[in-house]
């Protein structure tokens, strides 16, 4: 499949998405040598330095890899999947695992760190989630990690938050299934005040032990609920 020179337009995405069909369509397999800067530019009709910008992006995909003195080969034939898809084509209960590795040392730390501001914040989530009560299901849920993801923010770290953002939507669609399948509302439309309760106690009181305790417990019944469906 010969390379036919690019239309006016984001140069850079024409030239990365070209090169990408080459390497996926196997006309380039792993291992091939690509040509040089020059003689792509001159086969896609631009310049080298929107080449040199399209297979960064393909090395940030995984398909290809400089290496220093050699060249540009290509490595993989399937680009790699970022950690959003990922984690949305992840089972729940690798999400969930991973979430409690995570997230019972962020309430330690939560705990350590929190301020005025948090436990006015974390209070008020709490509260929140015990008005979610009389909403539906996927309100319940949001609500409840709302809460989860204010305790997390009083850990102060950037991070942390980050990674609890991007769990954020594969929870809430696994535990709404959950909660609904199970139906773990039906007798207690306030289902787990109690845990959450005493977690928001243990990290206005300083106790990371406690509240990392009380978490992983919570966190633990959850996930064998999961598992056990």
């Amino acid at each position: 499949m010969p390379l036919d020179a690019l239309r006016p337009a984001p140069l850079v995405e024409q030239a990365a998405e070209r090169l990408r069909a080459q390497i996926v369509g196997g006309e380039w397999g792993v291992g091939t040598k690509l040509p040089g800067e020059s003689t792509l530019a001159k086969a896609l009709g631009v310049g080298r330095s929107t080449v040199r910008e399209a297979l960064r992006a393909l090395a940030g995909a995984g398909l290809v890899r400089a290496r220093q003195g050699a060249g540009v080969f290509v490595i993989a034939t399937e680009p790699a999947q970022d950690w959003p898809t990922r984690l949305r084509e992840a089972a729940v209960a690798e999400v969930y695992e991973v979430r409690m590795m995570v997230e019972v040392q962020a309430v330690r730390l939560a705990a350590a760190r929190r301020t005025a501001a948090d436990i006015a914040a974390i209070e008020a989530a709490l509260t929140a989630r015990r008005a979610a009560g009389a909403l539906d299901d996927a309100e319940f849920v949001r609500a409840d990690i709302a809460l989860h993801a204010a305790v997390v923010a009083a850990a102060h770290n950037t991070v942390l938050d980050d990674l609890f953002a991007q769990f954020a939507p594969v929870l809430h669609r696994g535990l709404v299934d959950l909660v609904t399948l199970l139906d773990l509302r039906a007798d207690d439309p306030d289902h787990g005040d109690d845990s959450h309760a005493a977690l928001v106690a243990a990290v206005i009181a300083g106790d990371a032990d406690t509240a990392g305790r009380v978490l992983g417990e919570e966190l633990r019944g959850t996930l064998d609920r999961v598992t056990a469906g």
